[in-house]
């Protein structure tokens, strides 16, 4: 893969491409490997059980999954701008809401709102800004965009753990509300410069094909989105890597524990991961530009699949890298191929809608895995056989993907 398409293209379109990773990274800050960072500070100042603290996190991220649908389709109505600037006060506000928490309360409004704002709508702003206002070079746009998240996994749990042991768990989260009002929030304007004529040109071609020849004409609302089969065929496959991957990063000590790894062992070796999702992106988005996403989605799940039984057969320390590495795959096919899908198959008119919809999806699922799998091993079920029902699980899901892009064919 030559990098030369990418840095012409990265540098014609230089300032909303860093927008597009500037809000990708912001959603670090409501993300699990962010918010888990805390939890053994959390639990040790209000006294709770790890089922409590898994119980008030769940039910935060609950909260913010049935909310999406009509946080995230407002991203359709309001100018991009101000949509931005709400959802990154809004982030700043979460964790100054954190600094201050009293108790299981006012921890469950904490968690909801870092998870709406950072894991949902950050990300959302991200996505669907990339997909909205590139056409031709829509998988490279993703594909740089995700790089946003590949940073915040790479560093800021690193940062906070440090922040956490020089500072205390309720300063550090003072110090990250200070960093995104001070760094990200004017970065976020700045880079948003000139986006009124973005957005005219873009209302301008919006009854036009799209350049790339696959966009239709007609966009389609949720409603006519939810009354189409194929969307309830794909769902189990588009959401598998959310509820999987976050059970399995919620229980990797856990997991560790079975396999005799050490805990210092796979949670160092998440730079294979982080590293996989990147060299992933960035081999997709071109694919996605040439072939379409819905010709490279039918091979998301495959590495997903394949790290499940990697984990469940083998015992050695090597795997760890394996099975991280196969996930950053799925991930990295994730972040740009499903993103991309959705205006493939239903337009950009209503994306915002569309893709808030999915994405409440995703955090709800999320918020399942981990009580799907702490549930299974505390009724004696194995670490392993877990793995090979997540397995199956995949498989299953995959087979019902391929059969919604093969009905979208005919």
């Amino acid at each position: 893969m030559s990098l030369n398409p990418y840095l012409l293209f990265a540098a014609t379109n230089r300032r909303f491409l860093g927008f597009g990773f500037l809000m990708a990274f912001a959603s670090s800050f409501g993300q699990t490997y962010f918010i888990g960072v805390f939890g053994p500070g959390v639990q040790a100042e209000f006294g709770l059980s790890h089922t409590a603290w898994g119980t008030i996190y769940m039910l935060g991220t609950l909260g913010s999954a049935a909310l999406l649908p009509w946080s995230g389709k407002q991203i359709d109505r309001l100018d991009l701008r101000h949509y931005t600037a709400i959802v990154l006060l809004m982030l700043i506000f979460s964790c100054l809401i954190m600094s201050q928490v009293a108790g299981p309360f006012s921890l469950i409004v904490g968690i909801f709102l870092l998870r709406q704002s950072g894991q949902g709508l950050s990300s959302h702003i991200a996505v669907t800004s990339m997909v909205r206002y590139f056409d031709a070079g829509r998988g490279r746009a993703l594909a740089i965009a995700s790089l946003g998240f590949a940073a915040g996994e790479a560093m800021l749990p690193l940062v906070a753990v440090a922040a956490i042991s020089a500072l205390g768990w309720r300063w550090s989260y003072l110090a990250s509300a200070a960093f995104l009002a001070a760094l990200l929030v004017p970065c976020g304007f700045v880079l948003l410069k000139g986006h009124a004529r973005r957005h005219r040109d873009h209302i301008k071609g919006l009854g036009k094909p799209g350049s790339s020849g696959r966009d239709p004409v007609r966009g389609w609302t949720r409603a006519q989105v939810l009354n189409d089969r194929r969307f309830y065929l794909m769902m189990p496959g588009i959401l598998a890597p959310s509820l999987i991957i976050t059970a399995m990063f919620f229980h990797h000590l856990n997991l560790a524990d079975a396999k005799g790894w050490s805990h210092i062992w796979i949670t160092g070796s998440y730079f294979v991961f982080a590293a996989s999702t990147v060299v992933t992106a960035l081999v997709a988005g071109p694919l996605i530009d040439r072939f379409g996403a819905t010709y490279l989605l039918r091979y998301m799940l495959m590495p997903l699949a394949l790290a499940m039984v990697a984990v469940a057969v083998f015992t050695g320390a090597w795997v760890v890298w394996l099975y991280l590495g196969l996930l950053g795959v799925c991930v990295g096919f994730a972040h740009t191929a499903v993103a991309a899908m959705w205006a493939e198959l239903y337009g950009v008119t209503h994306l915002g809608s569309i893709k808030s919809l999915a994405a409440a999806l995703s955090v709800f699922s999320s918020a399942l895995g981990p009580v799907i799998m702490g549930g299974l091993m505390d009724v004696g079920v194995t670490a392993e056989r877990v793995c090979l029902l997540f397995a199956v699980y995949v498989v299953s899901s995959a087979v019902l993907l391929a059969r919604a892009l093969m009905l979208r064919r005919t």
